[in-house]
Formats: C-alpha cells, structure tokens, sequence
C-alpha cells in the first residue's frame, strides 16, 4: 500500500503543479535573470554616466574658451576704443598747425581759419556722438542735463527755467558727459 503523502504527491505531478524542487530552481533561474538585467541595466548607466561626465568636461571647456575669447575682446576694445575717436581729430591738428605755421596773418585770417578749425572739431565730436547741450533761455531746467549756478530774479520767465547758459554742457551716447552750466529762474 502506497502511503497517503506519496499519493497526493504523484496526484500533484499528474495534475502539472510543480514540486517544490521545480519551483525552486524557477525562482533561482528568475534571480539570475533579475540579476543579469540589474547587471546589464548598471553597465547601461555607467556608459550613460561616462558620456554625460565627458559632455561635461566639454562644455567646461568650451565656457572657458569663450570667457577667454570675451576677456580679449574687451582688451582689444579698451584699448582701441579711442582710436576712431583720435582719427576723427587728426584733421582738426592738421588746421590749428596749419594756421599757426602762417607768420604774418591778419586778424580775419586768424579768426577765419579758428571758425572753420572749430567747425571740423564740432564735425567730429558730433561723428562720435558728442553732442553739445546749450539750452535757449525760457527753457525748463533739466537737473539731469544742467547744473544750476545760481537762482537769479527773472519776472519775464516761468519760474525754474533757464535765464543763460555759462558753460555749454555735452553728452556722449545719451549720456551726461558734462552739464551745461546754467542760470535758473527763482521761484514766484
């Protein structure tokens, strides 16, 4: 006679359950597989891991390369800045050297030849974008443009505006470069 235990283990085989050593070597070959996946998975990372560190060194390299090349751009700016500047003035040199190199000018010579230099010098301060700032009497004072000398009585005008001008005043690029020196308006 067969035992009882015996039995319910050849019914399980004949029904297809698997026996506990067939269910352990599954899970054995499942861990395997797991741990090859996980393996190849790491190995995947470690390559993406690897690219993404070169990459970095790259664009390192690359931000410092072009921090360079700004830093000697500017150099070169600063230090040539001027040049169109100086170049612009030449001209005006040639004309005051020119008239000084004449002996015997008569004064309306002398004063012909200081108009036309002063118009080459206001031609290439204006080429530079020097622009001079002369506001007309009866013009409202702009404290950003003009610097106020002095407040003197002037009934005729609105008050706070300007009476003359003692210094003409210039800018550079929008840019107070000197205020034009002004006398104001008092206040009624």
């Amino acid at each position: 006679m067969s035992d009882p235990q015996q039995s319910a283990q050849n019914s399980q085989m004949l029904q297809g359950e698997p026996s506990p050593e067939e269910l352990e070597a599954a899970q054995a070959a499942n861990e395997a597989d797991a741990l090859a996946a996980a393996q190849g998975e790491l190995a995947a990372l470690q390559a993406k891991n690897a690219e993404l560190a070169d990459q970095y060194l790259r664009a390192q390299a690359d931000v410092q390369n072009a921090r360079r090349r700004a830093d000697d751009e500017i150099t070169k700016a600063r230090k040539f800045a001027v040049e169109a500047f100086a170049e612009s003035l030449l001209p005006v040199t040639d004309s005051l050297e020119a008239g000084l190199a004449i002996k015997d000018a008569t004064p309306e010579q002398i004063r012909e030849g200081a108009e036309a230099t002063l118009r080459q010098l206001k031609s290439a301060l204006e080429r530079n974008k020097v622009i001079e700032v002369a506001p007309a009497a009866g013009a409202r004072f702009d404290p950003h443009q003009h610097q106020a000398i002095s407040v003197v009585p002037a009934p005729e005008q609105e008050p706070n505006t300007v009476v003359s001008v003692l210094q003409k005043g210039y800018t550079i690029n929008e840019r107070v470069l000197r205020p034009a020196l002004v006398t104001v308006s008092a206040p009624k």
